[in-house]
């Protein structure tokens, strides 16, 4: 996991960076943020095109950073403890993510915003972006 900001002195954001992450989120946060990170991997790397200059041992290189591009950013919220307290899926950068829905939730797909609204608060300030409750949390349960 890669540091990402600091929500509070006892909570911090980090971006979940490989299936193996992701599939502990999902695991430990009771959700399917690993089925999204997969398919959404799987996307970025279909719409990869090596340069036609490039000879056949050297088609992969750029491809991962391509795929990071252009894939959602995962982040989870951490406490202290590292204990999982909130899971978010963002746009990735750039044009292309001007079209994709951010999606919040707590464990089990809960809205984390009754009790993180202040980290979520913060890593939207440090994403420079709108994350309303309204917007990103998808169920109308609490």
């Amino acid at each position: 996991m890669q540091y990402v900001c600091d929500a509070s002195p006892k909570l911090t954001w980090f971006r979940i960076e490989t299936e193996s992450e992701a599939l502990r989120e999902s695991a430990e946060m009771n959700h399917k943020v690993a089925r999204h990170f997969a398919q959404t991997r799987v996307d970025a790397a279909k719409s990869w095109k090596p340069p036609a200059s490039a000879r056949y041992i050297e088609q992969d290189i750029g491809k991962q950073d391509h795929i990071v591009r252009n894939m959602p950013v995962f982040l989870t919220l951490r406490d202290e403890d590292g204990q999982p307290r909130v899971t978010a899926m963002l746009p990735p950068p750039g044009p292309s993510g001007s079209v994709f829905r951010p999606i919040i939730v707590g464990r089990g797909n809960s809205n984390p915003y009754v009790e993180y609204a202040d980290a979520i608060a913060k890593l939207a300030a440090h994403m420079n972006c709108a994350l309303e409750q309204s917007h990103c949390y998808p169920y109308r349960r609490s």
